[in-house]
């Protein structure tokens, strides 16, 4: 019998093992999407302790919580840090075979040191020794990236940001390049006009500019694109339930326009054109100055309106949608390989049973003149655990060329996460590894080595050109 998490974890066949130690364990983290705030990575915060590190945001360990008969005090609620903490740390052993028992215990290795199974009996404990950690210069905000042998951080940033805290932090010379990522969703949420209109009205103040007019919205939109890419920025990111792809005239979006403006009622109709302009623009953009588009699709977010209200967005209500995806993903991505304007484009999809159609619509649209151009991204939220991994893995192999994949991400508001990379490292050499031994592919560790490291560091280094940016 193996014993829990060592060093051999998921690796199942002595090739997988070597395969793992010798080609991916030690490769620095290209963590191209995330959520981590950039304004605690330029203050370098210590964190007061392990709840506040750990628990605070993590709307994963807040589901299971919830489902362990946990009481939202002790989760969103007032309760102190250690009373939540404790909470958690009774909810862990009733997490067995969820990813979350691995990431725990996985973590509490990697960073700490410490290799005792989190339970009501060691969870005083095991917050104290963290917490005293936490307060050491080494476990600073910026030591704990390091420690995780993170080379680049993308993080996910609206246009109205002013990035000075991306500025610190290259200023500060830091080692790790932080870089921001353009995240317009709210700049298309037509379907809250409401909320629409506070939005424009906010970038009427950063550009201090009177936007009263769609071109006039658009032109201070790209000003903050332009922005962006002078401040590092290459990638876009669109967190959506599936694509917009309506057709739409000028005049008619400049009417729709006016209409959220005035606050006039706009008609289901006038919401997907407006969205579906949007969503063309700045992928237009992205193709003018070679950036890399991203599209996570397939959430169905804030199912519960009552938490919603009392605890608000990103608090664990989100769930796996089942919307149809195949046709507009087509349309809209043809569309832009017509007009030649389609930029490098990774696709994230939620829902598994898409898995085969989301791959096999980014090999569409390859066009030759970059490797692996269209990506079927990385494993997303709920599917970022071994079984939607490998699922992934094996349609990309199946439908396209996994060795073009660029890899992993954390996609992640905690600092707490970057021993996932090394999960999908794990998992990935074990799937190599195995086919190995059964015979289905060669006994040739060298090239099979070359392609592991690809997939887990230099195909992203490649693709995304980050050296490039100074």
């Amino acid at each position: 019998m193996k014993s829990f998490l060592n060093e051999d974890f998921l690796l199942e066949t002595e090739t997988a093992k070597r395969l793992y130690h010798e080609y991916a364990a030690g490769l620095p983290i290209i963590d191209y999407h995330c959520h981590l705030p950039p304004d605690q990575i330029a203050e370098d915060v210590k964190f007061e302790n392990l709840t506040r590190v750990w628990l605070l945001g993590d709307h994963y360990k807040w589901r299971a919580m919830r489902a362990n008969g946990i009481g939202e005090a002790y989760i969103t609620g007032n309760k102190t840090d250690f009373e939540k903490f404790e909470k958690w740390a009774a909810t862990v052993p009733y997490t067995l075979r969820n990813p979350l028992y691995h990431w725990t215990h996985l973590e509490l290795q990697r960073y700490f040191d410490i290799n005792e199974l989190l339970s009501p009996a060691t969870a005083r404990k095991i917050f104290d020794e963290c917490s005293e950690k936490l307060q050491s210069p080494e476990y600073s905000v910026r030591n704990l990236i390091k420690k995780m042998n993170v080379e680049i951080i993308c993080t996910t940033d609206d246009p109205a940001d002013d990035l000075l805290h991306h500025n610190k932090i290259k200023k500060d010379g830091y080692s790790v390049k932080v870089l921001p990522a353009f995240r317009p969703d709210k700049a298309m949420e037509a379907d809250n006009t409401k909320a629409l209109n506070a939005y424009i009205n906010r970038l009427e103040e950063v550009a201090g500019l009177k936007i009263n007019s769609f071109d006039m919205y658009l032109d201070v939109l790209k000003r903050r694109h332009n922005f962006f890419a002078a401040n590092g920025c290459s990638i876009s990111d669109h967190g959506l339930e599936h694509l917009y792809a309506e057709s739409c005239t000028e005049s008619e979006v400049r009417s729709i326009f006016t209409k959220i403006r005035t606050e006039q009622v706009l008609f289901s109709d006038d919401v997907m054109k407006f969205k579906s302009a949007m969503l063309y623009y700045f992928s237009v953009w992205d193709h003018e100055k070679d950036w890399v588009q991203q599209f996570h699709l397939g959430a169905l977010r804030n199912n519960n309106t009552r938490a919603l209200k009392e605890a608000g967005p990103d608090t664990g209500y989100d769930s796996i949608g089942d919307f149809q995806q195949g046709r507009a993903l087509s349309k809209f991505l043809n569309k832009l390989q017509a007009e030649n304007k389609l930029a490098k484009t990774i696709l994230y999809n939620l829902n598994p049973s898409d898995n085969e159609m989301m791959a096999t619509m980014a090999g569409n649209f390859n066009n030759g003149s970059i490797a692996g151009k269209m990506q079927f991204g990385s494993a997303w939220w709920f599917l970022d655990q071994k079984d939607g991994m490998t699922k992934q893995l094996n349609t990309i192999s199946n439908m396209g060329l996994v060795s073009r994949m660029v890899g992993m991400l954390t996609d992640s508001r905690s600092f707490m996460s970057f021993p996932r990379h090394e999960y999908f490292r794990r998992i990935l050499c074990n799937l190599f590894g195995n086919d190995i031994e059964n015979g289905e592919l060669p006994n040739d560790i060298a090239w099979t080595g070359k392609v592991i490291q690809d997939i887990c560091y230099y195909n992203a280094k490649r693709y995304f050109d980050f050296d490039k940016i100074k």
